[in-house]
């Protein structure tokens, strides 16, 4: 344990449980009613709404190999491609071995996708996937479908949910086991202000961190709470490096900040074209499957036609879909798509990449565990070692899925228990970031470290983030009157800062270009020397360690295993201590 917690004022209330879940998506809501039908008490903590979290966006679809002549095999061949040589086999074995099951039993829940004039599941095809394995929902609205079904299972179960809720640290015992979460209601109800929900088993599910990005598909609740959490808790994360930037984001305007509007893969699945301003096709002859190639080829694609014809975005062309497949197959985009002024059915889209999804997070074991007993992560937060360099596109729900349904099994087989939380100081609170510092970082972070990085670059970035934390500490060491005061805005901001420092240490420390991982400097591909993992710990002065493995197996077979890591000097002592 580091001993590291944010500041904040001591539990006025509490709740005790067998179980709580952290996030209410796909992965922590499958994770709760699977819990609370083998009998455990499970309360569910989430951020905003039920259905506000990262799933309800998902257009796209889940994958799995249920069609005819599909196989789990073919399905584990295009994943393995696209991770660009770091997924973990056994995990993306069990992954697709497992997922189509999942997805009947998730239909099962009441998720209704969308069928055939025979009635099977109709499919369709996405980047980087060979074969049409993509189940959808309400044509573009895959998200929205598996949320709502989720949400009335848990209120027909009647679990405890507490919405509005920040989490913000792990409690622990004695000998350093999970003992449960504090957290902080938003708004007056059941619960109001800090308060505890005291569990021997914690599942964070807390989505992505799209957040520390100016420009992202994420919503505004991605701040890296979960994997902010984890660090100050001394869990281990994995590959944080690794950030995932959407192709084909709606373009609305240089300078637009927030959540954009995506436009799904799914499109192009159903054969929209990438053009430029004068309709020439560029992601012919850039790959077998041109504008289905993985997501990272078409993001860069897209980047350098950008830079090398001056412009800000390129354009999505499926004005030959016609109105009738625009309304019946794509109703959600063609409505954002007209609310910002552009009708696809009549003009091309204008596109351009955003931050979309984190293929890193916290390490985990194929049953979710983490590196701290009793506590798990499922999820876009978790770091299972099935995306790899780089997330296939659909995989996402289906791994929140099925890691859910293995959670949810080691925790029933397990019955863990545990001692009294520690509630004493346990350590120095980490200085809080004002509220306003949050764009800043954003704006640091794209600058820094989004689709274009170099070392130069990531020094910069680097050296402005570790200004921030500086200026933080030393405002509480002086007492200066600037000092920020706890609440939700400054809670959040301190994740971001804590979660984009550990990702600019990874990427400066990570030499190659390697899926969604670019550098300018290092444009090859690396794997005598990097086809490995970077594991980051923090330490109790609040500094990232950075340990790379010896080879590209992900290593984490149980919860107290240390990585198997390799010695390499450090690259950038500054900034991080590389261990052996």
């Amino acid at each position: 344990m580091t001993g590291i917690r944010l500041t904040a004022p001591a539990p006025g209330w509490s709740i005790d449980a067998d179980v709580v879940v952290v996030g209410s998506g796909v992965a922590g809501l499958t994770t709760a009613l699977r819990c609370a039908a083998a009998g455990l008490a499970t309360v569910v903590v989430t951020k905003a709404r039920l259905d506000d979290g990262s799933t309800r966006w998902a257009q796209g679809g889940i994958a799995a190999a249920l069609g005819e002549g599909d196989t789990p095999e073919q399905h584990l061949d295009d994943t393995l491609v696209a991770g660009a040589g770091l997924c973990d086999e056994a995990a993306v074995r069990m992954l697709v071995t497992e997922g189509p099951d999942a997805v009947r039993r998730l239909i099962g829940t009441g998720a209704q996708f969308d069928t055939t004039e025979s009635g099977d599941i109709a499919l369709t095809r996405e980047g980087g996937h060979h074969r049409r394995r993509i189940a959808h929902a309400g044509g573009d609205a895959t998200g929205a479908e598996i949320s709502r079904a989720l949400v009335e299972a848990v209120r027909e179960a009647a679990l405890h949910t507490v919405e509005n809720a920040l989490v913000l640290d792990l409690l622990t015992d004695a000998k350093g086991r999970t003992a449960g979460v504090t957290l902080h209601v938003m708004g007056e109800g059941q619960h109001d202000g800090v308060g505890a929900v005291h569990a021997p088993a914690v599942v964070l599910a807390t989505g992505g961190m799209g957040q520390v990005f100016s420009a992202t598909t994420n919503p505004a609740v991605s701040t890296g709470d979960g994997v902010a959490l984890a660090l100050r808790a001394g869990a281990e994360v994995s590959d944080l490096e690794f950030v995932q930037f959407h192709p084909t984001v709606l373009f609305l305007g240089a300078g637009s900040e927030g959540q954009q509007p995506l436009v799904s893969e799914a499109v192009r699945g159903e054969g929209a074209h990438l053009v430029d301003a004068a309709g020439t096709r560029f992601m012919l002859g850039q790959h077998e499957l041109a504008e289905l190639a993985p997501r990272d080829i078409v993001a860069k694609a897209i980047t350098r036609r950008m830079e090398l014809l001056g412009t800000e975005h390129m354009y999505l062309d499926a004005r030959h879909f016609g109105a009738e497949m625009w309304e019946q197959r794509f109703p959600t985009i063609l409505a954002a798509c007209r609310a910002h002024g552009i009708d696809p059915v009549t003009e091309p889209v204008p596109v351009a990449p955003a931050a979309h999804y984190a293929s890193g997070g916290i390490r985990t074991d194929l049953r979710g565990r983490t590196t701290v007993p009793g506590l798990y992560a499922c999820g876009e937060v978790a770091c299972t070692g099935v995306h790899g360099a780089n997330r296939l596109a659909s995989n996402s729900l289906l791994e929140g899925l099925v890691f859910a349904e293995r959670i949810a099994a080691d925790i029933v087989e397990d019955r863990p228990r545990a001692g009294a939380a520690e509630t004493g100081d346990g350590g120095e609170p980490s200085p809080l970031i004002a509220p306003e510092a949050r764009s800043t970082i954003q704006r640091i972070m794209t600058r820094g470290a989004g689709v274009l990085r170099s070392a130069e670059s990531l020094a910069a970035a680097a050296e402005e983030l570790e200004a921030l934390h500086n200026s933080a500490a030393s405002a509480v060491e002086t007492d200066e009157p600037k000092v920020a005061v706890p609440g939700v805005e400054a809670w959040e901001a301190t994740n971001l800062l804590l979660v984009s420092r550990v990702l600019v240490a990874a990427a400066r420390q990570r030499e190659e270009t390697r899926g969604c991982h670019w550098r300018e400097d290092r444009p090859e591909r690396d794997d005598e020397n990097w086809r490995r993992h970077l594991v980051v710990r923090l330490t109790p002065e609040r500094r990232p360690v950075l340990c790379r493995t010896k080879t590209q197996a992900f290593g984490l077979v149980h919860p107290t295993q240390a990585p198997d890591c390799a010695a390499a000097p450090p690259t950038h002592p500054a900034d991080v201590t590389e261990e052996p």
